[in-house]
């Protein structure tokens, strides 16, 4: 008995569907590693950075991803060239010195005007990360005092 063309095309295709075993995708999977811890007194609780892209003597931008624990945050800041975060996961805050703490979620984006004084981190209940770019065509990031309890905390 001979089976027609388009039939057997159907028998194999099920065939190899029935063998076909599709991979689990996991939401919580991470694009990027979440890099080194932060040693340094830049920080007050605990946060990774993995970098991106790094500044060379072809382009003075750099790209790192910060992530951190509930509660972690960076001291106050500025940049000479300005800043842009993303944010890639979870919920953190970010405030310009003299306005209100503003909270920001997976997918918004902040662009931080040159050489204003701020602050970014994690939300006192949630992981948070962000991919930070700027540059350093005229310096480094100028680093400030801590952000106290008491502002981070909204009093």
């Amino acid at each position: 008995m001979k089976i027609p063309p388009l039939y057997m095309t159907f028998f194999m295709l099920a065939l190899l569907m029935g063998c076909y075993e599709p991979k689990e995708i996991h939401e919580d999977a991470a694009l990027f590693s979440k890099g080194e811890k932060i040693t340094n007194d830049k920080f007050t609780g605990t946060a990774w950075l993995y970098m991106l892209a790094t500044p060379d003597s072809l382009n003075a931008m750099y790209a790192g991803l910060v992530t951190f624990e509930p509660g972690a945050r960076t001291n106050w800041h500025s940049h000479p060239t300005g800043q842009i975060l993303i944010a890639t996961k979870g919920e953190g805050y970010y405030q310009e010195e003299g306005e209100s703490k503003r909270v920001l979620r997976q997918g918004e984006t902040i662009k931080c005007l040159p050489n204003i004084k701020h602050w970014h981190g994690a939300s006192s209940n949630s992981e948070f990360a962000h991919i930070a770019i700027s540059d350093r065509e005229k310096g480094p990031a100028q680093w400030f005092q801590p952000v106290t309890d008491k502002v981070y905390n909204g009093n």
